[in-house]
Protein backbone atom coordinates (compact mmCIF):
# COMPACT_ATOMS: atom_id res chain seq x y z
CA UNK A 1 0.00 0.00 0.00
CA UNK A 2 0.86 3.34 -0.62
CA UNK A 3 1.31 5.49 2.61
CA UNK A 4 -0.57 8.38 3.74
CA UNK A 5 -1.22 10.56 6.58
CA UNK A 6 -1.78 7.05 8.51
CA UNK A 7 0.94 4.94 9.90
CA UNK A 8 -1.66 1.68 10.28
CA UNK A 9 -5.16 0.84 9.17
CA UNK A 10 -7.08 -1.63 12.15
CA UNK A 11 -9.29 -3.30 10.35
CA UNK A 12 -11.95 -5.04 12.98
CA UNK A 13 -14.29 -4.40 15.44
CA UNK A 14 -13.41 -6.63 18.47
CA UNK A 15 -11.56 -6.68 21.64
CA UNK A 16 -8.29 -7.56 19.25
CA UNK A 17 -8.95 -4.39 16.90
CA UNK A 18 -10.00 -2.23 19.81
CA UNK A 19 -6.73 -2.83 21.84
CA UNK A 20 -4.59 -2.61 19.01
CA UNK A 21 -5.87 0.62 17.55
CA UNK A 22 -5.58 2.04 21.48
CA UNK A 23 -1.93 0.52 21.45
CA UNK A 24 -0.71 1.90 18.36
CA UNK A 25 -2.15 5.24 19.38
CA UNK A 26 -0.27 5.26 22.71
CA UNK A 27 2.64 4.80 20.96
CA UNK A 28 2.69 7.51 18.70
CA UNK A 29 1.47 5.59 15.72
CA UNK A 30 -1.49 7.51 13.02
CA UNK A 31 -3.96 4.95 13.33
CA UNK A 32 -7.29 4.57 10.77
CA UNK A 33 -9.72 2.72 12.75
CA UNK A 34 -11.97 0.38 10.23
CA UNK A 35 -14.94 0.15 12.01
CA UNK A 36 -16.68 -3.44 10.76
CA UNK A 37 -20.65 -2.35 10.35
CA UNK A 38 -23.22 -2.57 12.96
CA UNK A 39 -25.82 -5.23 13.10
CA UNK A 40 -28.79 -4.09 11.31
CA UNK A 41 -30.77 -5.16 14.85
CA UNK A 42 -30.32 -5.64 18.21
CA UNK A 43 -28.97 -9.50 18.71
CA UNK A 44 -29.41 -11.42 21.73
CA UNK A 45 -27.04 -10.65 25.03
CA UNK A 46 -23.69 -10.96 25.16
CA UNK A 47 -23.57 -13.94 27.29
CA UNK A 48 -19.45 -14.52 26.74
CA UNK A 49 -17.08 -14.58 29.43
CA UNK A 50 -12.98 -14.37 29.41
CA UNK A 51 -10.32 -15.84 30.94
CA UNK A 52 -7.70 -12.89 30.80
CA UNK A 53 -3.94 -14.13 32.00
CA UNK A 54 -1.72 -12.12 33.69
CA UNK A 55 -0.43 -10.47 29.76
CA UNK A 56 -3.70 -9.56 28.83
CA UNK A 57 -4.38 -7.88 32.27
CA UNK A 58 -1.01 -6.40 31.92
CA UNK A 59 -1.23 -4.57 27.97
CA UNK A 60 -5.03 -3.63 29.90
CA UNK A 61 -3.52 -1.97 32.18
CA UNK A 62 -1.24 0.22 29.95
CA UNK A 63 -4.20 1.14 27.85
CA UNK A 64 -5.24 2.46 31.32
CA UNK A 65 -9.10 -0.10 30.75
CA UNK A 66 -8.14 -2.51 33.17
CA UNK A 67 -9.54 -0.16 36.36
CA UNK A 68 -13.26 0.39 35.36
CA UNK A 69 -13.21 -2.74 33.65
CA UNK A 70 -11.83 -4.78 37.50
CA UNK A 71 -15.92 -4.10 38.42
CA UNK A 72 -16.83 -6.86 35.80
CA UNK A 73 -14.27 -9.40 36.53
CA UNK A 74 -13.53 -12.30 39.09
CA UNK A 75 -10.20 -13.15 39.85
CA UNK A 76 -9.33 -17.28 39.59
CA UNK A 77 -7.29 -18.20 43.30
CA UNK A 78 -7.40 -21.87 42.18
CA UNK A 79 -8.48 -24.55 39.23
CA UNK A 80 -10.22 -27.22 39.36
CA UNK A 81 -9.75 -30.11 36.39
CA UNK A 82 -11.47 -33.79 36.94
CA UNK A 83 -10.95 -36.06 34.02
CA UNK A 84 -13.65 -39.24 33.45
CA UNK A 85 -11.81 -42.02 35.77
CA UNK A 86 -10.74 -40.46 38.73
CA UNK A 87 -8.25 -38.59 37.27
CA UNK A 88 -7.35 -35.01 39.06
CA UNK A 89 -5.57 -32.05 38.11
CA UNK A 90 -5.24 -28.48 40.44
CA UNK A 91 -3.48 -25.42 39.72
CA UNK A 92 -3.36 -22.60 42.95
CA UNK A 93 -2.27 -18.85 42.43
CA UNK A 94 -0.33 -19.80 45.84
CA UNK A 95 1.66 -22.41 44.66
CA UNK A 96 2.45 -20.48 41.18
CA UNK A 97 3.18 -17.73 43.45
CA UNK A 98 0.59 -14.97 41.79
CA UNK A 99 -2.22 -13.61 43.36
CA UNK A 100 -4.79 -15.33 40.80
CA UNK A 101 -4.32 -17.39 37.74
CA UNK A 102 -6.56 -15.76 35.75
CA UNK A 103 -9.71 -12.82 35.65
CA UNK A 104 -13.05 -13.87 34.34
CA UNK A 105 -14.64 -10.94 32.73
CA UNK A 106 -17.16 -9.63 31.11
CA UNK A 107 -16.60 -9.99 27.01
CA UNK A 108 -19.69 -7.39 26.76
CA UNK A 109 -18.04 -4.55 29.05
CA UNK A 110 -14.66 -4.93 27.86
CA UNK A 111 -15.37 -4.28 24.21
CA UNK A 112 -17.63 -1.37 25.74
CA UNK A 113 -15.01 0.14 27.39
CA UNK A 114 -12.51 -0.58 24.66
CA UNK A 115 -14.54 1.63 22.64
CA UNK A 116 -14.98 4.39 24.94
CA UNK A 117 -11.32 4.53 25.27
CA UNK A 118 -10.87 4.58 21.73
CA UNK A 119 -12.85 7.88 21.86
CA UNK A 120 -10.67 9.82 23.50
CA UNK A 121 -7.41 8.41 21.48
CA UNK A 122 -5.44 11.47 19.83
CA UNK A 123 -4.40 9.34 16.89
CA UNK A 124 -7.49 7.61 16.12
CA UNK A 125 -9.47 8.01 12.90
CA UNK A 126 -12.67 6.06 13.37
CA UNK A 127 -13.46 5.09 9.43
CA UNK A 128 -17.18 4.52 8.90
CA UNK A 129 -18.10 0.87 6.80
CA UNK A 130 -18.92 0.86 3.58
CA UNK A 131 -22.23 -1.21 2.48
CA UNK A 132 -21.41 -4.54 4.85
CA UNK A 133 -17.58 -4.36 4.44
CA UNK A 134 -14.92 -2.42 6.40
CA UNK A 135 -14.02 0.80 4.42
CA UNK A 136 -9.89 0.00 4.83
CA UNK A 137 -7.75 3.26 3.86
CA UNK A 138 -4.32 3.61 2.46
CA UNK A 139 -1.75 3.27 5.07
CA UNK A 140 1.96 1.95 5.20
CA UNK A 141 0.28 -1.19 7.02
CA UNK A 142 -3.42 -3.15 6.79
CA UNK A 143 -3.49 -4.58 10.70
CA UNK A 144 -6.39 -7.17 9.75
CA UNK A 145 -8.29 -7.77 13.28
CA UNK A 146 -11.56 -9.33 11.76
CA UNK A 147 -12.07 -12.42 12.81
CA UNK A 148 -12.25 -16.06 11.70
CA UNK A 149 -14.55 -14.84 8.80
CA UNK A 150 -12.14 -12.40 7.44
CA UNK A 151 -12.95 -11.56 4.07
CA UNK A 152 -10.02 -9.04 3.90
CA UNK A 153 -7.81 -11.85 4.64
CA UNK A 154 -9.49 -14.10 1.68
CA UNK A 155 -9.32 -11.43 -0.83
CA UNK A 156 -5.52 -11.03 -0.45
CA UNK A 157 -5.62 -14.91 -1.09
CA UNK A 158 -4.26 -16.36 2.32
CA UNK A 159 -5.31 -19.63 2.75
CA UNK A 160 -7.14 -20.30 5.98
CA UNK A 161 -6.96 -24.33 6.91
CA UNK A 162 -9.71 -24.94 9.12
CA UNK A 163 -10.55 -28.65 11.05
CA UNK A 164 -14.14 -28.62 12.39
CA UNK A 165 -14.20 -30.32 15.90
CA UNK A 166 -18.04 -31.39 15.00
CA UNK A 167 -18.58 -29.82 18.47
CA UNK A 168 -20.07 -26.50 19.38
CA UNK A 169 -19.38 -24.71 22.69
CA UNK A 170 -22.55 -23.55 24.55
CA UNK A 171 -21.93 -20.78 26.58
CA UNK A 172 -24.48 -19.19 29.18
CA UNK A 173 -24.58 -17.49 32.54
CA UNK A 174 -25.63 -18.90 35.74
CA UNK A 175 -26.60 -18.52 39.19
CA UNK A 176 -25.45 -20.85 42.12
CA UNK A 177 -26.36 -21.70 45.63
CA UNK A 178 -23.22 -21.93 46.71
CA UNK A 179 -20.33 -19.19 46.55
CA UNK A 180 -17.99 -20.15 44.43
CA UNK A 181 -14.90 -18.96 46.05
CA UNK A 182 -12.43 -18.15 43.21
CA UNK A 183 -12.57 -21.78 41.74
CA UNK A 184 -12.78 -22.22 38.21
CA UNK A 185 -13.86 -26.17 37.35
CA UNK A 186 -13.41 -27.90 34.57
CA UNK A 187 -14.73 -31.54 33.77
CA UNK A 188 -13.47 -34.07 30.83
CA UNK A 189 -16.34 -36.25 29.93
CA UNK A 190 -16.12 -38.04 27.15
CA UNK A 191 -16.94 -36.81 24.37
CA UNK A 192 -17.84 -33.48 25.99
CA UNK A 193 -15.80 -31.24 28.11
CA UNK A 194 -17.66 -28.96 30.90
CA UNK A 195 -16.34 -25.86 32.62
CA UNK A 196 -17.81 -23.56 35.27
CA UNK A 197 -15.99 -20.23 35.68
CA UNK A 198 -16.59 -18.06 38.42
CA UNK A 199 -18.35 -15.13 37.90
CA UNK A 200 -19.81 -11.69 39.55
CA UNK A 201 -23.20 -11.38 37.86
CA UNK A 202 -25.97 -11.65 38.66
CA UNK A 203 -24.72 -12.70 42.36
CA UNK A 204 -21.19 -11.69 43.00
CA UNK A 205 -20.05 -14.28 44.86
CA UNK A 206 -22.53 -17.20 43.70
CA UNK A 207 -22.14 -16.95 39.67
CA UNK A 208 -20.56 -18.77 37.01
CA UNK A 209 -20.01 -18.74 33.66
CA UNK A 210 -21.20 -21.73 31.62
CA UNK A 211 -18.56 -23.01 28.66
CA UNK A 212 -19.68 -26.45 27.58
CA UNK A 213 -18.13 -27.98 24.52
CA UNK A 214 -20.36 -31.02 23.25
CA UNK A 215 -21.00 -33.00 19.59
CA UNK A 216 -22.97 -30.64 17.82
CA UNK A 217 -26.27 -32.83 17.77
CA UNK A 218 -25.97 -32.52 21.07
CA UNK A 219 -25.71 -28.79 21.29
CA UNK A 220 -28.51 -28.46 19.31
CA UNK A 221 -30.55 -30.87 21.33
CA UNK A 222 -29.59 -29.06 23.91
CA UNK A 223 -30.32 -25.43 22.79
CA UNK A 224 -34.01 -26.44 22.21
CA UNK A 225 -35.16 -27.15 25.79
CA UNK A 226 -36.80 -24.96 28.04
CA UNK A 227 -34.84 -23.38 30.18
CA UNK A 228 -36.32 -25.73 33.69
CA UNK A 229 -34.93 -28.87 30.95
CA UNK A 230 -31.75 -27.41 30.22
CA UNK A 231 -30.58 -26.73 33.92
CA UNK A 232 -32.10 -30.32 34.86
CA UNK A 233 -29.45 -31.67 32.24
CA UNK A 234 -26.45 -30.21 33.40
CA UNK A 235 -27.30 -31.13 36.58
CA UNK A 236 -27.35 -34.70 35.54
CA UNK A 237 -24.05 -33.89 33.73
CA UNK A 238 -22.04 -32.51 36.59
CA UNK A 239 -23.63 -35.69 38.90
CA UNK A 240 -22.43 -37.98 36.48
CA UNK A 241 -18.79 -35.99 35.99
CA UNK A 242 -18.61 -36.22 39.62
CA UNK A 243 -20.88 -37.00 42.54
CA UNK A 244 -19.79 -34.27 44.66
CA UNK A 245 -20.71 -31.64 42.07
CA UNK A 246 -23.54 -30.20 43.96
CA UNK A 247 -21.76 -30.06 47.17
CA UNK A 248 -19.18 -27.74 45.53
CA UNK A 249 -21.52 -25.72 43.46
CA UNK A 250 -24.83 -26.18 44.62
CA UNK A 251 -28.17 -25.78 42.80
CA UNK A 252 -27.37 -24.02 39.01
CA UNK A 253 -30.05 -21.96 37.40
CA UNK A 254 -29.82 -19.92 34.76
CA UNK A 255 -29.07 -16.30 34.37
CA UNK A 256 -28.88 -15.43 30.41
CA UNK A 257 -30.27 -16.93 27.31
CA UNK A 258 -28.24 -19.68 26.41
CA UNK A 259 -25.75 -19.00 23.05
CA UNK A 260 -23.97 -21.49 21.03
CA UNK A 261 -21.14 -21.44 18.08
CA UNK A 262 -19.27 -24.33 16.18
CA UNK A 263 -15.58 -25.11 17.58
CA UNK A 264 -12.76 -25.00 14.91
CA UNK A 265 -8.72 -25.56 15.09
CA UNK A 266 -7.72 -22.99 12.20
CA UNK A 267 -4.93 -21.20 11.09
CA UNK A 268 -3.64 -18.77 8.28
CA UNK A 269 -1.02 -20.04 5.80
CA UNK A 270 0.70 -16.91 6.02
CA UNK A 271 0.49 -13.97 9.39
CA UNK A 272 2.61 -11.45 7.20
CA UNK A 273 3.24 -9.64 4.00
CA UNK A 274 4.78 -6.32 2.44
CA UNK A 275 1.90 -4.09 3.62
CA UNK A 276 -0.36 -6.65 5.84
CA UNK A 277 -0.36 -8.47 8.65
CA UNK A 278 -3.02 -10.63 10.93
CA UNK A 279 -4.00 -10.90 13.92
CA UNK A 280 -6.27 -12.76 16.56
CA UNK A 281 -9.02 -14.64 14.76
CA UNK A 282 -8.17 -13.63 11.48
CA UNK A 283 -4.57 -15.62 11.62
CA UNK A 284 -5.26 -18.47 14.26
CA UNK A 285 -8.11 -20.22 16.44
CA UNK A 286 -8.16 -22.64 18.98
CA UNK A 287 -10.37 -25.05 20.73
CA UNK A 288 -11.68 -23.16 24.45
CA UNK A 289 -11.11 -25.78 26.58
CA UNK A 290 -7.98 -23.65 28.27
CA UNK A 291 -9.40 -20.40 27.61
CA UNK A 292 -6.55 -19.00 25.87
CA UNK A 293 -8.03 -17.34 22.62
CA UNK A 294 -8.52 -14.37 23.53
CA UNK A 295 -5.35 -13.85 25.55
CA UNK A 296 -3.45 -15.53 21.98
CA UNK A 297 -4.96 -12.47 20.27
CA UNK A 298 -4.04 -9.72 22.78
CA UNK A 299 -0.66 -11.49 23.07
CA UNK A 300 -0.53 -10.61 19.36
CA UNK A 301 -1.18 -7.11 19.72
CA UNK A 302 1.64 -6.94 22.62
CA UNK A 303 3.90 -8.56 19.95
CA UNK A 304 3.26 -6.80 16.95
CA UNK A 305 3.37 -3.39 18.82
CA UNK A 306 6.66 -3.92 20.52
CA UNK A 307 7.89 -5.28 16.77
CA UNK A 308 6.83 -1.87 15.58
CA UNK A 309 8.33 0.14 18.04
CA UNK A 310 11.82 -1.40 18.10
CA UNK A 311 12.12 -1.41 14.16
CA UNK A 312 11.08 2.34 14.37
CA UNK A 313 14.09 3.01 17.02
CA UNK A 314 16.63 0.59 15.26
CA UNK A 315 15.93 0.66 11.68
CA UNK A 316 13.49 4.07 11.21
CA UNK A 317 13.81 4.03 7.64
CA UNK A 318 11.77 0.99 7.76
CA UNK A 319 7.94 1.86 7.41
CA UNK A 320 5.15 -0.05 9.73
CA UNK A 321 4.87 -2.17 6.72
CA UNK A 322 7.93 -3.46 6.26
CA UNK A 323 8.06 -7.39 5.11
CA UNK A 324 10.77 -8.03 7.32
CA UNK A 325 9.56 -6.33 10.01
CA UNK A 326 6.43 -8.06 10.18
CA UNK A 327 7.85 -11.85 9.55
CA UNK A 328 9.70 -10.86 13.01
CA UNK A 329 6.43 -10.45 14.32
CA UNK A 330 4.85 -13.43 12.78
CA UNK A 331 8.30 -15.52 14.35
CA UNK A 332 8.01 -14.64 17.66
CA UNK A 333 3.68 -15.54 17.65
CA UNK A 334 3.29 -18.69 15.59
CA UNK A 335 5.62 -20.81 18.35
CA UNK A 336 3.25 -19.88 21.26
CA UNK A 337 0.73 -20.19 19.45
CA UNK A 338 1.48 -23.33 17.70
CA UNK A 339 2.19 -24.87 20.84
CA UNK A 340 -1.52 -24.35 22.55
CA UNK A 341 -3.11 -24.94 19.13
CA UNK A 342 -1.55 -28.20 19.51
CA UNK A 343 -1.71 -29.00 23.48
CA UNK A 344 -5.96 -28.02 23.53
CA UNK A 345 -6.29 -30.00 19.71
CA UNK A 346 -4.41 -33.03 21.74
CA UNK A 347 -6.06 -32.61 25.00
CA UNK A 348 -9.89 -32.74 22.82
CA UNK A 349 -8.89 -35.66 21.01
CA UNK A 350 -7.38 -37.44 23.75
CA UNK A 351 -10.69 -37.44 25.85
CA UNK A 352 -12.89 -38.06 23.17
CA UNK A 353 -11.58 -41.31 22.67
CA UNK A 354 -13.53 -43.90 24.35
CA UNK A 355 -11.64 -47.03 24.42
CA UNK A 356 -10.74 -48.60 28.24
CA UNK A 357 -6.81 -48.26 28.23
CA UNK A 358 -6.89 -44.73 27.02
CA UNK A 359 -9.07 -43.70 29.77
CA UNK A 360 -7.06 -45.53 32.57
CA UNK A 361 -3.91 -44.19 30.58
CA UNK A 362 -4.76 -40.59 30.47
CA UNK A 363 -6.81 -40.48 34.07
CA UNK A 364 -3.63 -41.96 35.46
CA UNK A 365 -1.15 -38.94 33.48
CA UNK A 366 -3.66 -36.27 34.86
CA UNK A 367 -2.31 -37.76 38.43
CA UNK A 368 0.82 -38.14 37.72
CA UNK A 369 1.12 -34.35 36.54
CA UNK A 370 -0.71 -33.37 39.96
CA UNK A 371 2.29 -35.14 41.77
CA UNK A 372 5.03 -33.30 39.26
CA UNK A 373 5.64 -29.96 40.47
CA UNK A 374 7.92 -28.81 38.01
CA UNK A 375 5.88 -29.93 35.35
CA UNK A 376 2.76 -28.15 36.71
CA UNK A 377 4.78 -24.95 37.20
CA UNK A 378 5.46 -24.76 33.56
CA UNK A 379 2.33 -26.05 32.80
CA UNK A 380 0.44 -22.97 34.08
CA UNK A 381 3.61 -20.84 32.94
CA UNK A 382 2.65 -21.27 29.71
CA UNK A 383 -1.06 -20.34 30.30
CA UNK A 384 -0.51 -17.26 32.53
CA UNK A 385 1.84 -15.71 29.34
CA UNK A 386 0.71 -16.88 26.11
Amino acid sequence: MVATGFDVCVSGSGAVAMSLALSLSAQGWQVAWAKAPEPVSPGAPDVRTYALNARAIDLLERLRVWPALKAFATPVSRMAIQGDAAGALSFSAWQQKVTELAWIVDAAALERLLGEALRFAPRVQVVPPVGDQPATVAASLLAICEGKHSQTRASLGIGFTRQDYGHWGVAARLQATLPHQGVARQWFRSPDILALLPFNQPDPDASYGLVWSLPRARAEALMALPPEAFEQALKQALTESDPQAAALVGDLTLASPVAAWPLALAQAQRWSGPGWVLLGDAAHQVHPLAGQGLNLGLADVDTLVQVLDEARAREPWRTPGDARTLARYARQRQWPTQAMATLTDGLLHLFADERAPLKTVRNLGMNMVQHLGPIKHWLASRALDS
